[in-house]
């Protein structure tokens, strides 16, 4: 696909892993790449040479009418999902399917960190490291800080924009938290109005110079790792199934979702 032009598409979770991925794409120097909910793309208005769709159920009714859409049409489709199975995969030409990544949970996580990795690896990017450091990540133990806090707003800068969004999905499901996410330089343009004692701001990779500085004059807790932001997101995972129990929620069911959105009408 180098040199194409792309359309990374997905819903939820997968619409945010498609952000990053289309960042990480573009600015690789593979070309130009954008990322689109399936609702919302712009396929038409534009010329793509390859469309790849994400969706981990492979059963999602925006996705698969999106793909029917496409059959007659130009550009290449292509598919990332974790049930072979499933209607998209045998929908599409080309499918690459993640089946041990499949989880058993509404809330995506397993999937997600997992279709990100092999993206970026897609790309030529040595990801051992990042790998090392999510092991130990898992074991860590985190700040209880974050467990007494009440709302939590996650900033990225690039690529981590999407992580940012993700994270924010993540608190918001598993834990029923107010969560709201940012490009980080926009967090001054109004979002830092709600900064307080007792609220998050988290920064998926560094953030802007001065930032943390205005956050600490909030009284909320500024939270920088350093870490690579997929990284950073598997300690937010972990953070969502904690504070879920410390709610008396099941991070795995919340309610009023369901693991694949399938729509009678639309």
């Amino acid at each position: 696909m180098r040199g194409e032009r792309v359309a990374v598409i997905g819903c939820g979770t997968s619409w945010f892993v498609a952000q990053s991925y289309a960042w990480l794409r573009e600015n690789s120097g593979a070309g130009i790449t954008d990322a689109f909910a399936a609702s919302e793309h712009a396929l038409a208005m534009r010329d793509y040479d390859a469309v790849l769709v994400i969706s981990r159920s492979g059963t999602t009714t925006e996705i698969l009418d999106l793909v029917e859409s496409l059959r007659s049409s130009s550009p290449r489709v292509m598919a990332l999902t974790a049930d072979r199975d499933a209607a998209l995969a045998s929908l599409v030409p080309h499918a690459v399917t993640l089946d041990w990544a499949d989880e058993q949970s509404v809330v995506q996580t397993r999937f997600a960190t997992t279709a990100l990795m092999a993206l970026r690896s897609s790309l030529g990017e040595d990801v051992s490291d990042v790998i090392d450091a999510a092991r130990a990540a898992v074991d860590e133990p985190l700040d209880p800080q974050l467990r007494a806090s009440d709302q939590f707003t996650f900033i990225g800068r690039g690529w981590s924009v999407g992580i940012a969004n993700e994270a924010a999905l993540k608190l918001r499901e598993a834990s029923q938290l107010w969560t709201e996410s940012y490009p980080a330089l926009e967090y001054r343009h109004g979002p830092i109005s709600i900064a307080q004692p007792g609220r998050v701001v988290w920064s998926l990779g560094s953030a802007p110079s001065g930032l943390a500085e205005d956050v600490a004059n909030t009284g909320a807790l500024f939270v920088e790792t350093l870490s690579d932001p997929l990284v950073d997101l598997l300690r937010i995972q972990r953070l969502a199934v904690d504070l879920a129990s410390d709610r008396g929620l099941d991070p795995d069911h919340p309610r009023s979702l369901t693991r694949a959105v399938t729509l009678a009408t639309r």
